[in-house]
Formats: structure tokens, sequence, C-alpha cells
């Protein structure tokens, strides 16, 4: 069993431990010594454990002063990812779940697009500026994982523009618990040269649409990128799978 596969039953013991100890937000966990001895599990598989879950909004972290129960805001997320859970190894061992998250994505992001246009502060705009910014400057740096986080955390900073808090957790939650698949379709895109430039140009669009305060525009962006990325990863996929195919096939005879 693989590091990962343990870590995620750890954070379901972390979950569960929350729950019957009935803690709070601000309550401080177990030392980590203490709770990898509770729990029968390594420390490395503890602490990946914790950041998954702090990622999840429902631990924070804090270097040197220990683990604790986050906010009930994290804690309402937590609630919408649950049901999804258990398909999680499903949606990570088959590549074809990428393209329900891609549908769920085009039915959620062209609201959230169209709702930041009309509401982005002038903190959010910066925010988006800045994001866009970061996912460029992650590119050509032979880190298509890098590049796939920047990705995530502009589409994010889109969604906190909209000051929907429904649509920003679940847009979270997606990001969050499918980082996996939606992070291997990312580095697929990423790593194909043909591919960098218009995406660049679609995330561009998006932020200019939204930073216009123009809610059609940024909505008719999301869903032109969501529609692009779908149909490329498709063709590469085809690409991938005819390769496989031609490489199966016996090498030809030659005469002497």
């Amino acid at each position: 069993m693989s590091t990962q596969r343990i870590s995620d039953k750890v954070a379901v013991q972390l979950r569960a431990l929350v729950d019957e100890q009935q803690l709070q937000p601000g309550d401080r966990l177990p030392s980590e010594r203490a709770l990898a001895v509770q729990l029968g599990v390594s420390r490395t598989a503890l602490r990946e454990a914790i950041a998954q879950l702090g990622s999840q909004g429902l631990l924070i972290a804090r270097v040197g002063g220990g683990t604790y129960v986050a906010e009930p805001a994290a804690r309402a997320r937590q609630a919408l990812d649950e049901p999804l859970a258990p398909y999680l190894p499903l949606f990570q061992g088959d590549p074809e779940y990428r393209f329900d998250v891609l549908e769920i994505r085009h039915a959620l992001e062209g609201a959230t697009a169209w709702h930041a246009a009309m509401r982005a502060t002038d903190e959010d705009r910066a925010r988006i500026a800045q994001a866009f910014q970061t996912m460029l400057d992650a590119h050509g740096k032979n880190d298509p994982a890098g590049e796939a986080q920047a990705d995530a955390a502009f589409h994010l900073s889109i969604a906190e523009a909209s000051h929907n808090l429904v649509l920003l957790q679940v847009m979270r939650g997606l990001f969050e618990l499918l980082q996996t698949n939606i992070s291997q379709s990312r580095e697929k895109l990423y790593t194909s040269a043909t591919t960098f430039s218009p995406l660049s140009n679609q995330h561009r669009e998006m932020m200019d649409a939204v930073l216009a305060g123009d809610p059609e525009r940024a909505r008719a962006a999301a869903h032109a990128h969501l529609e692009f990325v779908h149909t490329t990863l498709r063709t590469l996929d085809d690409n991938e799978a005819r390769r496989a195919r031609a490489s199966r096939l016996p090498s030809p005879t030659v005469d002497p």
C-alpha cells in the first residue's frame, strides 16, 4: 500500500477523532508524536493526512505550534466534500472521470465568472491579476505539476471574487478532493507544446472580462476555456491510444 493510500486512511481517522471528541474550532489536537502512537501510523503518513485535511479546511497546522480545528466555514466545506470522498479512488484510477469533472466545472465556472465580474472588489481584482501572473511565471520551469497548481489558484481567485460562499466552497472542494485527477489533466496540457499559448490567451480573456466588470463576456470566456480543455484532452488521449496500438503491431519482416 502506498504512502498516499495510508495517508488517506489516516485522514479519515483524524476526521473521526475530531467528531468523536467533539473538538471545536480553535481546539488543539494531541501532539504529532501522541497522534502517531494513538493511530498506529508513521509520523510521515500523519503529516500528509494533516496537510490533506488542512487543504480541505478542517485543520490548521501551525509550524512549531501544533494542529488545530479550523473555523466553521471550513467545516462547511468538509460537509460538501464528504459525499464524494468514497469515490476518490475511482476518480484517481480511471482518467475518463476527468471529463465528468470538466462537465461539472463547465456548469459552475460560468456562474462564478459572471458573479465575479459583477461583484469583484479592488482587492479581488488585484488577487486575480497576481494569480494570472504567477501562472505565467510558472511556465517553462519543467514543473507541470506546479503549473497545474497555479492554474487551479487562478480559477479559485475568480471564484473568491464571486462572493458566493456556496459556489466558492464547491469549487474548492472539486479542486481539492479531485486534486490528483485535475492535476493529471493539467500536466498533460502543459506538456503539450501547442496548448500553452491558447490556454494563456483564454485565461487572460477571463481575467480581462472580470476586471472590466463584463459578466456576459466573463461567462463566455469561462465556457470557451473549458470547452478547449475538454476537446484538447480528448485529442491528446486519442493520440496516445493510437500510438499505443501502433506500438503493439508486429514488426514487418524483411526478406533476406
